[in-house]
């Protein structure tokens, strides 16, 4: 690939674009708001300037409700010779496309499972997609000169390609990512109108579950309308739950013991379900998931404090494995949990404490 047309200068448009200026292809950037592609240019995402003839693939990253009309223009005006999408919802836009008529053995529907709580091409980098499942959905009709393309972008993004169908995508991220979404707003909106003292007391669990909650409405309305009928089964399902796990609690108020014994038991199913489910999700790179022991560090809200604590704990031969931090309340400290190995966690702990750290059990 030496030069591509990326359609919608966003996150993803934008993030794309700079990973492949960055790898030696010819990027032209189109938006149907001049200044936000002036911004991915500024960016190092290419240029804002048309291209003279056609490119080698054009990246339509426009919201799902739009993609049809946009590649249909696109194809109908010969940019490129192969053409995708990245929008979040496969099924609707590619029977869109079917209905318009339009040869697609040109076009492959994909999406990078990658994004940020911000939009817009000022929060674009490079690395979004790195390590990053990137979904193409390829029909019996779609040239292989496409899908080759499509499988080099990815591989020039650094992302690992999964082949899937396209309402078999639909389904799935109706799962893990549509449905999240709104359940993480509808546990925040709890704490719209709560007592400022209630607010104070957040720590870390409230954090986690509420972190996806500030993105962008306005982008999430494009994104469900065009998938709502997956992500309303998986609802259901979940109301499903609540209903059960409501009746538990009630069950745990009262004062015979029989129904207290019963609330229990539908309150740690849902928790026992819970943890299988935590379970199957993927560890690091995509494999299977992984036990880690956690090093509690207390840390001073000071510059350079993270980096000598990893700095210590590259010295004494310990990779960090991932990382949490939980900032005390009304105070200028935290604590940083370090998740190792098991076999690493007490030499670790041990080098932390010779080097002046204080540990906390967790």
């Amino acid at each position: 690939m030496r030069t591509a047309l990326v359609i919608g200068t966003g996150l993803i448009g934008t993030s794309a674009a700079i990973a492949l200026a960055g790898r030696g292809v010819t990027v032209h950037l189109r938006d149907h708001d001049p200044a936000r592609a002036s911004t991915a240019a500024a960016l190092g995402a290419g240029t804002d300037e048309a291209p003279e003839g056609p490119v080698d693939l054009a990246i339509v990253a426009v919201p799902p409700a739009h993609v049809a009309a946009t590649l249909a223009e696109a194809m109908t005006a010969g940019l490129a010779r192969g053409y995708l999408d990245v929008a979040s919802v496969k099924g609707g836009p590619k029977r869109e496309l079917e209905a318009l008529g339009l040869d697609l053995t040109s076009y492959i529907g994909t999406h990078p499972m990658s994004g940020k709580e911000r939009s817009g091409p000022l929060a674009a980098t490079p690395d979004l997609f790195e390590g990053r499942p990137w979904v193409l959905t390829p029909t019996r009709d779609t040239d292989t000169e496409v899908l080759n393309l499509a499988l080099e972008l990815v591989a020039l993004c650094r992302a690992v390609p999964v082949v899937m169908d396209a309402d078999a995508h639909d389904r799935a991220v109706a799962l893990v990512s549509h449905t999240p979404q709104l359940v993480s707003s509808m546990v925040a909106a709890r704490l719209e109108e709560a007592d400022e003292s209630a607010v104070r007391l957040c720590g870390q669990g409230i954090r986690d579950v509420t972190r996806i909650a500030a993105s962008d409405p306005r982008m999430w309305i494009d994104i469900l309308s065009a998938n709502p009928g997956p992500v309303a089964d998986v609802l259901s399902g979940v109301a499903s739950d609540l209903d059960e796990t409501v009746r538990a609690l009630r069950s745990l108020q009262s004062a015979d013991e029989d129904k207290r014994r019963d609330g229990a038991a539908g309150v740690e199913d849902v928790l026992r379900r819970g943890n299988a489910g935590r379970a199957r999700v993927p560890g690091k790179h995509g494999a299977a998931p992984a036990v880690y022991e956690t090093v509690a560090v207390l840390i001073s809200d000071q510059p350079g404090e993270l980096a000598r604590i990893f700095a210590d704990a590259g010295r004494a031969g310990v990779n960090i494995e991932d990382v949490r931090i939980e900032h005390a309340t009304g105070q200028q400290a935290g604590l940083v949990q370090l998740m190792v190995e098991p076999s690493a966690a007490a030499v670790l702990g041990a080098a932390l404490l010779e080097r002046g750290w204080s540990l906390r059990t967790t």
